[in-house]
């Protein structure tokens, strides 16, 4: 019986520790880096990177002058929310002409961190505890009744 306990309590502890280990996703696109290393600015247009380099990731909202290949990794652990741990981004500029007039690399050490909304919408009026939403209701009569007693019977 005892190799047996033994067995058991191994492979509940393998179980156990691999319940802690991160998943870890990959999302979105970074072209392979000899291919970026042959793009030459000012000779290199649209036509010529969508061939080399494929479709972007993002192209800029207000003018489609620069296009954007971006990739992210995240480690979630267990139930809480997922942590970036890393970012690479691929920016290139068009300049008038339609050629590449600038390409940029940005990583996850470049990014600006955002204050997002916590969902809540505040509302005018009087914060209540706990024991007041409770208790405020005591004395206040039955639903449906006006409150004066002996007619609402």
């Amino acid at each position: 019986m005892k190799p047996l306990s033994v067995l058991l309590a191994a492979g509940v502890a393998s179980l156990a520790l691999s319940a802690c280990a991160p998943v870890v996703s990959q999302r979105g696109y970074i072209p392979d880096p000899e291919k970026v290393a042959t793009i030459r600015v000012g000779v290199d247009d649209r036509d010529t990177i969508s061939e080399r380099l494929g479709s972007p990731s993002n192209v800029a909202t207000f003018d489609s002058d620069t296009w954007y290949y971006i990739a992210s990794e995240e480690e979630q652990e267990m139930f809480f929310n997922p942590e970036t741990t890393k970012r690479d981004i691929l920016a290139i500029q068009f300049g008038e002409d339609g050629r590449v007039a600038n390409i940029e690399h940005y990583g996850l050490e470049d990014g600006q961190v955002v204050a997002f909304s916590s969902r809540e919408t505040p509302t005018k009026g009087r914060e209540l505890t706990f024991l007041q939403q409770i208790f405020g209701n005591i004395g206040r009569g039955l639903p449906g009744t006006t409150g004066s007693g002996a007619d609402d019977r």
